[in-house]
C-alpha cells in the first residue's frame, strides 16, 4: 500500500495547485496546515521542507528508489507528481515541452504578477499607514492584463493550455486565473479564457482540491498581525 504523501498546504493560489494535483492523481495524502498569516511558514520544522519558506511543500515517502523526498516549488511538486502518477503531462517529448513551457510561464510570468496586482490592490491599501501607490496598481493590473490576453489567445487555438489535453500546466494557471475579478481584470474581452474557467472549474477534482481547507482561507487585508508576518522585513 502506497504510504501517504504529507501535504504542507494553506488555502491559496500556490496551495490549489498542488492539491488539485493529487486529487487529480488520485494519490493519497495527509494534509498538515501552514497557516501563513500565523508565521507558520517560519517555524523551523517548515524551513527544514521549504527552505524558502514559501508552501506548499510535500514529503513522499515512497520517493525515488523507495527512498523518502521533500520536495519546494509548486512547479517542481507538480512535475515530480506527474512523473510519479505517469498522468496529465502529455503523451509524448513534444507535449511535456508544451506543458512545461506553460508552467514556467505560470511560475515566471503570471502567478508573481497576479500576486503583485493582489498586493497593491487589496492588501497595501489597508495597511497601516496605507500605500496607495497609483503607480504600481497600474503596472501590476496591466501586466497581469497581458498576460490573460497571452493566455486567451492561446486558448483560442487548443482545448487546454498546453495542447488539447488537460494537463499540470492547467492545473498551475486555474488557480491565479480564477481569481481575476480581485486583480481588476474583464473577461469581456477574453472568451477562450472564460471558457476555460468554466470548463476547468468543472472537474470534481478541481473542486476537491478547492475546497480543502476553505474555511481557513480568511480575509487578511485588515490584519495588522498578520500584514506584519506576511509583508513584514525577514533575512
Amino acid at each position: 500500500m502506497t504510504a501517504p504523501i504529507d501535504l504542507y498546504f494553506w488555502p491559496t493560489p500556490n496551495g490549489w495547485k498542488v492539491s488539485i494535483a493529487l486529487e487529480e492523481f488520485g494519490l493519497p495524502y495527509t494534509l498538515h496546515l501552514v497557516d501563513i498569516g500565523a508565521g507558520d511558514q517560519f517555524k523551523p520544522e517548515f524551513l527544514r521542507i521549504s527552505p524558502n519558506n514559501r508552501m506548499p511543500a510535500i514529503i513522499d515517502h515512497d520517493g525515488p528508489d523507495g527512498a523518502p523526498i521533500s520536495i519546494f516549488e509548486s512547479g517542481a511538486i507538480l512535475q515530480y507528481l506527474a512523473r510519479k502518477a505517469g498522468q496529465f503531462y502529455g503523451e509524448n517529448e513534444r507535449e511535456r515541452i508544451a506543458v512545461d513551457q506553460w508552467l514556467m510561464w505560470q511560475m515566471g510570468g503570471l502567478g508573481p504578477m497576479a500576486g503583485q496586482a493582489h498586493h497593491f490592490l487589496k492588501y497595501a491599501p489597508a495597511m497601516d499607514p496605507p500605500n496607495d501607490l497609483p503607480y504600481a496598481k497600474d503596472r501590476y493590473r496591466n501586466e497581469t492584463a497581458r498576460l490573460y490576453g497571452v493566455l486567451d489567445r492561446q486558448l483560442a487555438k487548443y482545448e487546454f493550455v498546453a495542447g488539447d489535453f488537460y494537463s499540470i500546466a492547467d492545473m498551475s494557471i486555474w488557480g491565479w486565473a480564477s481569481l481575476w475579478e480581485g486583480q481588476q481584470q474583464s473577461l469581456d474581452d477574453k472568451p477562450h479564457m472564460a471558457r476555460w474557467l468554466a470548463q476547468v472549474s468543472a472537474r470534481p477534482a478541481v473542486q476537491r482540491g478547492r475546497a480543502l481547507a476553505a474555511e481557513k482561507r480568511s480575509e487578511l487585508r485588515a490584519d495588522g498581525s498578520a500584514h506584519n508576518v506576511l509583508f513584514g522585513k525577514r533575512t
